[in-house]
């Protein structure tokens, strides 16, 4: 795209590109000096000016750092998702940046900060082949997620404590290679220090509490938060009357489950039987 065909007001993509590129413009930069101080190439700078590429959290911040405007690229950022996220959600992933434990439990898919990118994009790509989302969303959507994963390796990172339900496993996304890349991911995140994997079998019929995906996160304060979705919406509770239920339910959960041990042996075993 020409850089004079950019229309701010056409989408709040491009809105966001013509502000760094006019606040580039005033201090006389070019784009590879403007992006050696943000450590990006003059090239990414570009697409992003012009729209044709989606800013990321990480690029907004150090805009914001390199071109003194405070949080307004930030801001401006978090605006943008809050169009293209479920109601409720990107007010769960502000609290979840803060975590310092996560409790998931997830039904059919593997849970999110699990995925790997080609997983991710799979299911991404199954939203715009039935038209329930563009592509442009569905590279927005896969880019948020890279976020949220990128958020969660700190140098000290959170617990987290994953229960998959069996079917989560079991479901082909995206082709042999990608759900071969996917189990394995699934094995190795096992293996961290600050992780526990579990898997509940198929075989614990009505013991499985939850019907529904569960989100639990312990903040710095000890205090808590769920998350929980419907199709339509996403709402966040930090009521306890709310949150310690479910906070039984997931250890009843836990309890119900195989071991992490016996959670990676049934993967490994998916994993060889893929045809």
């Amino acid at each position: 795209m020409n850089i004079k065909e950019l229309d701010p007001e056409s989408s709040p993509q491009a809105a966001f590109g013509a502000r760094l590129r006019r606040l580039r413009e005033e201090r006389g930069w070019s784009q590879e000096e403007l992006g050696a101080r943000m450590g990006y190439s003059g090239t990414h700078l570009s697409s992003v000016e012009t729209g044709r590429k989606m800013p990321t959290l990480r690029l907004a911040r150090r805009a914001d750092v390199a071109l003194g405007a405070e949080d307004a690229f930030e801001r401006e950022w978090r605006d943008m998702r809050q169009g293209t996220l479920l109601e409720g959600f990107p007010e769960y992933v502000e609290y979840e940046s803060r975590a310092v434990e996560i409790r998931l439990f997830q039904i059919g898919i593997v849970p999110g900060l699990l995925q790997t990118p080609e997983y991710a994009r799979a299911l991404a790509n199954g939203d715009v082949r039935r038209g329930s989302i563009t592509t442009e969303q569905a590279a927005e959507r896969v880019a948020f997620l890279a976020e949220r994963q990128a958020m969660l390796e700190r140098d000290r990172p959170p617990m987290m404590l994953v229960v998959m339900d069996e079917s989560c496993i079991r479901r082909p996304i995206g082709g042999h290679d990608v759900m071969d890349a996917q189990l394995r991911r699934l094995s190795e995140f096992a293996e961290l220090p600050n992780t526990v994997l579990q898997v509940a079998p198929f075989d614990i019929g009505e013991r499985r509490p939850f019907n529904l995906p569960v989100n639990l996160l312990t903040l710095p304060d000890l205090s808590m938060v769920a998350y929980a979705e419907s199709h339509a919406q996403g709402h966040v509770d930090r009521e306890s009357t709310a949150v310690l239920p479910l906070l039984a339910g997931y250890h009843q959960l836990q309890a119900e489950s195989l071991s992490q041990a016996h959670s990676v042996s049934m993967i490994d075993e998916v994993r060889k039987g893929i045809p």
